[in-house]
């Protein structure tokens, strides 16, 4: 990515951070521990998806996100990252040949075994998200695991690349509630789930590029928050062809921090017509 680009998204970053920290309000107490599997409905032609009410409502009241602007033509690429599997290096191959950023959600293990790619993600622009430290249910353990998950994962993150940026969680098996959330939210962190997602994780079932082409173009929307699995080389083959033709059809690839900003700009930081 260009120098100035990466400025602006540094300030992003810590604008993101600072948010975070300072929102939601009243998540102390007894929030319900119900436990939620995140799930949503996709819509045909290309009409955005949609998911529970409760489950929009939980994400409104502590601040987490699963779909963006449906009126623009925004898209949000994310992959979760569990372990390597061999395409990682070929994805960023792309993301930089194309110029276009991306969130990896990762764990412990992932941080610990593939340094050398997770400062490879931090220098080329993208962000590093946190997916816990062993890839627990939040919701079935205690506070304090929860923290330790959290932290834990945080604190190597800042070992590794020496930031301290973090400040977006993809839950564990997409499981939540409001307690899960409301502690997260106190630590600091953007509970991010998605609203657009396919069979791409297993490894043996893996069916060809094609197939991960047509099974994203035929659910892609605007405002997509796209779950992607980095262990698919199905993904990975598939990936500039997905990437080119979004953009002929006039979609953008934005960051997180594009979407999270915007939600604050209004409140936190004026623009220069209103000063």
């Amino acid at each position: 990515m260009k120098k100035g680009v990466k400025r602006i998204l540094s300030l992003i970053v810590m604008f993101c951070i600072v948010i975070s920290l300072q929102a939601p309000l009243n998540v102390h107490g007894a929030e319900s521990n119900k436990i939620y599997n995140w799930s949503f409905n996709p819509s045909s032609n290309n009409e955005p998806s949609k998911t529970e009410p409760i489950y929009e409502d939980l994400l409104q009241k502590y601040g987490g996100y699963w779909i963006g602007d449906t009126m623009e033509k925004k898209i949000y690429l994310t992959f979760d990252n569990g372990y390597e599997n061999g395409y990682t290096e070929k994805v960023l191959d792309v993301l930089k040949e194309k110029n276009v950023p991306a969130t990896f959600f990762v764990t412990g293990h992932y941080l610990k075994e593939e340094q050398e790619l997770i400062q490879r993600m931090v220098k080329e622009g993208h962000i590093v998200g946190n997916h816990s430290y062993h890839h627990p249910s939040l919701p079935e353990v205690s506070d304090e695991r929860l923290r330790r998950e959290l932290e834990n994962l945080r604190e190597l993150y800042k070992d590794v690349t020496g930031k301290d940026d973090m400040c977006y969680l993809r839950p564990p098996r997409g499981t939540f509630s409001e307690r899960s959330l409301a502690r997260s939210a106190e630590l600091g962190y953007i509970n991010v789930f998605w609203s657009f997602a396919y069979k791409d994780w297993v490894t043996q079932e893996q069916k060809g590029w094609k197939y991960a082409y047509d099974s994203i173009m035929k659910r892609v929307h605007p405002g997509a928050i796209m779950l992607l699995h980095s262990v698919s080389g199905d993904n990975a083959e598939a990936l500039p062809k997905v990437i080119d033709d979004l953009q002929k059809q006039g979609y953008e690839f934005k960051s997180l921090d594009d979407l999270a900003f915007k939600r604050e700009l209004p409140r936190e930081f004026p623009t220069d017509e209103s000063n």
